[in-house]
């Protein structure tokens, strides 16, 4: 969320910002957004003048009061004066009362006015203008057929979706042996490898107050993703920054106390709305899955740097899987409304013959440290906003994907690479059952 006196100091460049995002939809906010302000700002400075008229009209009346004990003749004047301090208190009050309707309408349009995005953006209106910035490993293709990742998983009775389907719907799975211990071996090698970085590891809460919510993602988001509790103020988190993030709500940090860097692991539930593809069958997108994730909470102007950190420590992380990825920069029509800058890491599909994400890295600037009141005391004693990074270490439902198609055999065995094996009881390969 933007600061109003951002916008009320550079219209033109919110109005640009829209544009570049492919949302001219929302150009009409801004002069809308500019008016509530002002008349906001009228009605402040009006009341202000009736608190202090008020002060001064009370005392008067006071002292008439106490000069008609001995002059009758005041009890009339201090009686004028009552009814014009009335009237001016009833003015206050519908003042005030305005007050909180123009701020409330004011916060609703600034919630839906995106973040100004960083200059080094690639301007495009949807996820076909991203740039692809480096690689790191060589894809190969063997010489040998690879199945469908489900089908990979089956030869191991690794995975059974009909069950799932049959007690939860689709979009769920049941992993079962070799498959779910590889699995968990993903996830407690990357709490690991983040924990080596200095990151504290975490469990969080899985279910987060709609307050927490709005204060982490827009409005679009929110309807495409959560789930809520019905009955309960009570969202089911659709990725642990969500509560990760929350857990700052409202709290003023001390600056020896940044960079906050945690690890966290937790469940993710999605609505994934949409039809999806062939590619998107499996476990490629579902409504439940359990991820690692890391967040930063941090200096302003450090949070470039930790935005190259983090990124980069996914590129590591999956290269000592044995598993080529690339560096994708997200343009501004595929950035979410908070995100000032964003890329994705993506994964080689030896079957697919291309590359498909697995990582999403993202600085958010101060927007969501603005939404949930999140503040640092500078060593002057100012309060300022701190920036928010996010990025995904793992979700083993994709990373299984790219582990099981870039270290499958000719015999349907799949090697496990040198990292993960102290999480697979020492074992550098599994064998199929069929």
């Amino acid at each position: 969320m933007l600061d109003i006196k951002f916008v009320r100091d550079n219209p033109d460049i919110v109005k640009q910002n829209i544009k570049n995002k492919f949302q001219e939809e929302k150009l009409p906010l801004v002069d809308q957004v500019l008016a509530l302000d002002k008349e906001n700002r009228e009605a402040i400075t009006r009341a202000s003048d009736l608190r202090a008229q008020r002060n001064a009209l009370s005392k008067q009346v006071g002292m008439l009061m106490g000069q008609a004990k001995k002059d009758p003749s005041k009890l009339q004047e201090a009686e004028a004066v009552k009814a014009q301090v009335k009237a001016q208190a009833e003015e206050l009050a519908a003042l005030e009362a305005k007050e909180g309707e123009l701020e409330e309408e004011i916060r609703k349009i600034m919630m839906v006015l995106p973040n100004i995005i960083d200059p080094s953006v690639p301007i495009g209106p949807d996820d076909s203008c991203n740039v692809e910035v480096a690689r790191f490993g060589e894809p190969v293709t063997p010489d040998f057929e690879i199945p469908y990742h489900t089908e990979i998983m089956e030869r191991f009775d690794g995975i059974d979706m009909d069950a799932a389907g049959r007690v939860s719907g689709n979009g769920f799975y049941y992993l079962m042996g070799d498959i779910a211990r590889l699995h968990e071996a993903v996830l407690a090698y990357a709490r690991d490898f983040m924990i080596d970085k200095g990151f504290t590891f975490c469990i969080p809460p899985f279910m987060i107050r709609s307050n927490v919510v709005t204060g982490v993602m827009s409005f679009a988001e929110m309807d495409a993703m959560m789930y809520k509790i019905e009955g309960e103020d009570l969202y089911l988190i659709g990725t642990s920054e969500h509560s990760m993030i929350g857990k700052f709500i409202d709290q003023i940090l001390p600056e020896e106390k940044l960079p906050q860097t945690l690890t966290s692991y937790s469940p993710c539930f999605r609505k994934e709305k949409g039809a999806h593809g062939i590619e998107e069958r499996g476990v490629y997108r579902i409504h439940q899955f359990e991820k690692q994730e890391m967040i930063v909470v941090c200096k302003p102007e450090e949070s470039m740097d930790w935005y190259e950190k983090m990124w980069r420590y996914s590129v590591e992380l999956f290269r000592s899987m044995d598993i080529p990825v690339r560096q994708l920069e997200c343009c501004s029509g595929d950035l979410a409304d908070l995100k000032v800058k964003s890329c994705d890491i993506e994964a080689w599909s030896p079957r697919q013959q291309k590359y498909f994400e697995v990582c999403s890295c993202s600085n958010l600037g101060d927007a969501q440290a603005r939404r949930l009141k999140i503040r640092v005391k500078g060593e002057s004693g100012r309060n300022y906003l701190p920036h928010t990074l996010n990025n995904t270490v793992v979700a083993p439902p994709r990373m299984l994907i790219a582990l099981l198609e870039n270290n499958l055999q000719a015999d349907g065995s799949v090697k496990i690479p040198a990292a993960l094996r102290p999480y697979m009881g020492g074992k550098d390969v599994i064998v199929p059952k069929h």
